[in-house]
């Protein structure tokens, strides 16, 4: 069993493994909106996984436009998501 972590999803604590892709846990936990665009407020989410598109785009410690698909999540790690 690999190492679990806890990180803070929009001010929630959320446990995953550690090293985890964090859009993989992200929709693991039931989100499977990670986004929602800036003009017209359409949702987004995991596309294409592996980095290419922009549908997972979050704010990790304070970093804007980080793909979740390919970030692996780590220990106290800060996420803000745009579903609001």
């Amino acid at each position: 069993m690999n190492e679990r972590i806890t990180l803070l999803v929009d001010g929630r604590r959320v446990e995953a493994e550690a090293g985890r892709p964090l859009g993989a846990v992200l929709h693991g936990e039931g989100n499977p909106i990670i986004r929602h665009t800036a003009r017209r407020h359409e949702p987004r989410g995991l596309f294409c996984g592996m980095g290419v598109c922009f549908d997972c785009l979050v704010t990790i410690d304070g970093r804007p436009g980080v793909r979740a698909c390919v970030t692996p999540v780590s220990d106290g790690m800060r996420v803000e998501t745009g579903r609001s």
